[in-house]
């Protein structure tokens, strides 16, 4: 059996449709179409469905999908272990990551990485987390940062702290405050988070053993800073979030001084290829950087401008 009939496989399965696999392989259509009808044949029986809107695995193909995955990533990690003998660094770094993580993290520490190692290429998968951990779970990416803690049965780094925050309007009797009760938050009309990007603000909620008054629910940040800005409640996000947009609002700290803690998580750490334990150990240093600059620059308390 071809490892490369694998890879295509996997293309296939990642793009959703035929057409867009073959570009991303430098392939014709019907090589990728002949490629999955030879491990079909191999299998003796059908891997893809196909449809209008794409292709989707059966259920016979949701069965073997982990284990052809498993022997990519293996294969992949031996030719790493291979080069790094050898003295070279090659290969591919496969990461999971969140909107705050993309945005204030992996810039710097991808470019750092990146000018010592130019041969490895670094692919990003953003989703919520829990996406993020089906895909460390499937194998299909070498871990994922998160907000810990993780799933049972995963191996996790921890690698910063930061805060949660409530957000008021500025103009609101609380507005040049720089803490809340949550005697008092339970009492306002409250933004929630939806469901996949609620995890932090739940956990914090839950600790507190408070009901919110939950009058409207937001996916996107913005939407969230938005209608707080405009009075329509207030809400709970972390800092780093914050951090990324301009807005009109005070930032109050919490009683208890909430915090969410970001880590990565990974299956095994013994497990993760040469090319990912350098990208892990660069991550590592430029967050502590990062930490230590923040503390200089933001100092003790909440900003409320």
């Amino acid at each position: 059996m071809s490892l490369a009939k694998y890879e295509v496989l996997l293309k296939v399965v990642e793009t959703g449709n035929l057409t867009r696999a073959a570009e991303a392989l430098g392939f014709t259509q019907s090589g990728v179409s002949h490629a999955v009808h030879s491990l079909e044949r191999e299998f003796g029986f059908g891997l893809l469905t196909r449809s209008r809107s794409g292709v989707k695995l059966t259920a016979n193909g949701e069965r073997v999908i982990k284990s052809i995955r498993e022997i990519v990533n293996w294969n992949e990690q031996l030719k790493q272990e291979v080069a790094a003998v050898h003295g070279m660094e090659i290969g591919t770094v496969r990461i999971g990551t969140f909107t705050s993580v993309s945005v204030h993290w992996l810039p710097g520490i991808i470019k750092r990485y990146r000018r010592d190692y130019p041969a490895v290429e670094v692919k990003l998968m953003e989703g919520d987390y829990r996406e993020i951990e089906d895909w460390i779970g499937d194998g299909q990416v070498d871990f994922g940062f998160l907000s810990l803690p993780t799933r049972e049965g995963f191996d996790a780094i921890p690698l910063s702290e930061d805060r949660m925050l409530c957000l008021v309007p500025k103009e609101h009797p609380l507005g040049e405050r720089t803490s809340i009760s949550f005697a008092e938050l339970a009492e306002e009309d409250f933004v929630m988070p939806k469901e996949g990007s609620d995890y932090d603000v739940k956990r914090v909620l839950r600790k507190a053993g408070i009901q919110p008054k939950i009058k409207y629910e937001a996916a996107d940040d913005r939407a969230i800073i938005a209608m707080v800005e405009n009075g329509l409640g207030v809400s709970v996000l972390p800092e780093m979030v914050l951090q990324a947009h301009q807005h009109h609002l005070s930032m109050l700290e919490l009683e208890d001084r909430s915090c969410r803690t970001l880590g990565l998580a990974m299956q095994a750490v013994k497990d993760i290829s040469p090319a990912a334990r350098k990208f892990k150990e660069y991550a590592r240093a430029w967050i502590d950087q990062w930490e230590q600059s923040r503390v200089k620059n933001v100092g003790g308390g909440p900003s409320n401008g």
